[in-house]
């Protein structure tokens, strides 16, 4: 008995699927509001209004992001190597600050986003399970002080593999900053959803296009670049 053949997700649209790649990709990739996508679209020959885009990114950004999780913790299965960093940052939502808990490996990979209200006990274990079920046990967790980091891992018994360090947190701070750039760019965010939604597609998207630029000469950073553009243009084909 043959499988049968997954739905295509854009059978409904009458804009074709690389119109809505490079809609999703432009809004979540770079620092643009969706009027400014509108705007680069327009000229680019393509007439959409900016809440067409609102529509696309909210529709199709899960599905792609969901296709790099994927493939990455598919080709990352078993290997047992890894450092992660684990820190969280304040996010304003509708006047409220809520907090973004990121889980970073020892390349600057985005592995784990996950909002709370709080920073106790309770929100770190919860944010800890999440990652580790996903993507496995790391070798060394780095953390910054803060106690309830210690206190989750008690729980998980993991406590020897958290290190401590006045700047080996670094790696994980770095990474916010792509973040805040697009933070700025949307204006801040008025729901807990929306903000949880938004951050975890923008962290799969931001692990794709990172190349690591100022670690490679020019040539390798052409061919890195051209492969990632051509496997995003098979995202949900």
């Amino acid at each position: 008995m043959s499988r049968a053949k997954p739905d295509n997700p854009f059978r409904y649209f009458n804009s074709s699927p690389e119109i809505i790649r490079l809609a999703v990709m432009m809004y979540v990739r770079f620092p643009l509001s969706l009027r400014n996508v509108e705007d680069l679209l327009f000229e680019r020959g393509i007439d959409v209004s900016h809440e067409t885009v609102r529509y696309w990114w909210n529709r199709f950004g899960p599905l792609f992001a969901g296709d790099i999780r994927r493939q990455r913790i598919n080709r990352m299965r078993g290997f047992r190597h890894w450092r992660w960093h684990l820190d969280e940052m304040y996010v304003k939502v509708n006047g409220e600050m809520v907090y973004l808990w990121r889980a970073v490996d020892q390349e600057g990979e985005i592995l784990e986003s996950y909002v709370t209200k709080t920073r106790d006990k309770i929100a770190a274990l919860t944010f800890m399970k999440k990652a580790l079920k996903r993507h496995g046990s790391p070798q060394s967790i780095t953390t910054d002080g803060l106690r309830t980091y210690g206190a989750a891992m008690d729980e998980l018994g993991n406590r020897a593999k958290q290190e401590i360090g006045r700047w080996a947190n670094n790696r994980v701070e770095n990474s916010h900053l792509p973040f805040r750039r697009r933070e700025r760019a949307m204006l801040r965010f008025r729901q807990i959803r929306s903000l949880q939604k938004f951050a975890s597609v923008h962290a799969n998207i931001h692990n794709h296009f990172s190349l690591e630029r100022h670690l490679i000469d020019r040539q390798t950073y052409r061919e890195r670049r051209s492969a990632a553009l051509a496997e995003w243009q098979f995202l949900a084909s």
